[in-house]
């Protein structure tokens, strides 16, 4: 089907996954960390404390995500959707009047949950489970909400908190959520996608075979989940890492925090570029045989942050993290029901949305921990380049292996 075809044809559905990644920004740790040094200061937090707290608060929420991501396979989408709005609303709201280091916990907890958890979980699991034969291009709109709201809203932020401070702006967010996204989002919602997890005659003539559906259980003691798991990890962890401690990385380099917020662009002009360009090579090649290299240019993005202090290197890296971005943003909607099914995917990805939760809270308590060490960040940053070279290789194998299960029906 032609893109534009499908565009119009599914543009309610694929509009509200697009929304649903676009406002969990405000539980994204690029938009959380844009008030770190003001909640810092204001609860007396070294970059340790307050990057452990942040880590404590997203574990929870992780492991929170693994028993409430299963609703969206018992429950009406609609339903779970306004939950998960009302609910990030709510602790948006908090964070505009949080007085203690025990509410912030309870607040970074709760964005954490309801916006980068369940906000992004519903969309992709109604994706998968929406699509087959136009996976990859429906996964990949889905996510230019997060790409749109990473080159919107660093920049809007700054300019609010100019005005407004770091309270009002956070009591904007919530506002915004409340009036624009919740009815919208109920609206795009009222009328559910028919058929669900089937391919419908409208998508394309060349259907993929039925695979087998997989268990959670079943998931988790395949091997090859968890190497998998291994390359999703570093994405979020890394992201996660150079986001939180942007405030440090813009006092240690030299910079304003103008420029770095103005960086997102170039991050979100090759993250939507190069998730198009996945979505469109996954329906055409599957998602496993994306798997080998979509970590390359992560590795080059922090050899060039560690390495060159210039502005440039900001947005050289902001480039090339967009591109295995872009890639991993389509790639992991569209791999988990290519590979385990779409019968269980709420339940999976629950699984899967957790352990990159997980990733990102280890990030920033972990840096933070050795930066108050007095561990150079560039030795750091360096040390995530090896692993995602590292980690190209494992996918390599790892792909081929699930060639061969896929060839044998398995």
């Amino acid at each position: 089907m032609p893109f534009f075809v499908f565009l119009r044809t599914n543009l309610r559905w694929l509009g509200a996954g697009l929304l649903l990644t676009f406002f969990s920004a405000f539980g994204q740790t690029y938009f959380i960390s844009l008030s770190a040094g003001e909640l810092r200061a204001a609860f007396d937090l070294s970059h340790g404390a307050f990057g452990g707290l942040y880590m404590a608060a997203t574990l929870c929420s992780a492991i929170s995500l693994t028993y409430v991501g299963k609703f969206v396979d018992t429950h009406p989408l609609a339903l779970v959707t306004g939950a998960v709005v009302i609910g990030l609303a709510l602790f948006s709201s908090a964070m505009a009047s949080v007085s203690s280091v025990a509410m912030l916990f309870v607040v970074l907890f709760g964005l954490r949950l309801f916006g980068q958890g369940m906000m992004t979980h519903v969309a992709m699991t109604a994706m998968g489970r929406w699509y087959e034969a136009q996976r990859g291009r429906a996964v990949s709109i889905a996510a230019l909400g997060m790409q749109c709201s990473e080159a919107v809203l660093p920049l809007t932020y700054v300019a609010l908190a100019a005005g407004l401070g770091w309270r009002g702006t956070w009591w904007v967010a919530a506002a915004v959520l409340v009036l624009v996204a919740l009815p919208v989002l109920l609206l795009l919602l009222r009328v559910e996608r028919i058929p669900r997890g089937t391919v419908s005659g409208d998508e394309s003539d060349t259907v993929r075979p039925a695979r087998r559906q997989w268990t959670r259980g079943e998931v988790l003691r395949d091997p090859v989940f968890w190497v998998i798991s291994l390359g999703t990890l570093a994405p979020p962890f890394i992201g996660t890492t150079i986001f939180f401690h942007q405030v440090y990385l813009v006092e240690l380099r030299g910079w304003t925090q103008a420029l770095f917020a103005s960086s997102f662009l170039a991050m979100s002009a090759m993250t939507v570029t190069c998730a198009l360009t996945a979505g469109w090579l996954v329906d055409k090649v599957t998602a496993v045989r994306l798997l080998p290299a979509f970590l390359l240019p992560l590795s080059v993005a922090c050899i060039v942050l560690a390495s060159i202090e210039a502005p440039f290197s900001a947005f050289v890296f902001m480039a090339l993290f967009g591109m295995s971005n872009g890639v991993s943003s389509t790639l992991f909607g569209a791999l988990w029901p290519e590979v385990y099914g779409t019968r269980h995917l709420g339940a999976v990805r629950s699984v899967t949305v957790s352990l990159m939760v997980l990733a990102s809270a280890a990030g920033p308590g972990l840096t933070g921990w050795l930066i108050d060490l007095g561990v150079p960040y560039e030795n750091q940053i360096l040390a995530m380049a090896l692993y995602c070279l590292l980690a190209c290789g494992a996918m390599a194998v790892v792909s081929r292996r699930l060639v061969a299960r896929a060839a044998s029906g398995g």
